[in-house]
């Protein structure tokens, strides 16, 4: 017996749900203009500094662990020695 599709599964559904949330995401940047910050350094007045930061953030640790991987990968039969 097949299981049944879930709500993701069909494609109008996927796509109103990504536009739901680009909108959401273009509102919180929006937002982040009229919000009030108290900033250490002369950079972080930069409007939407913070979300910045955390995408270029994730994009570091993304390939930072590609290339730990590098040296922390084992043989697939590593363990059965």
């Amino acid at each position: 017996m097949a299981p049944k599709p879930g709500w993701f599964d069909k494609p109008g559904n996927l796509r109103l749900f990504l536009r739901a949330f680009y909108m959401v995401l273009g509102g919180l940047l929006v937002a982040d203009l009229f919000v009030l910050k108290h900033p250490h350094f002369p950079w972080e007045h930069a409007p939407d500094f913070s979300a910045a930061y955390g995408f270029i953030s994730c994009v570091v640790l993304v390939l930072v662990a590609r290339g730990l991987r590098r040296i922390v990968k084992r043989r697939e039969d590593y363990y059965d020695s």
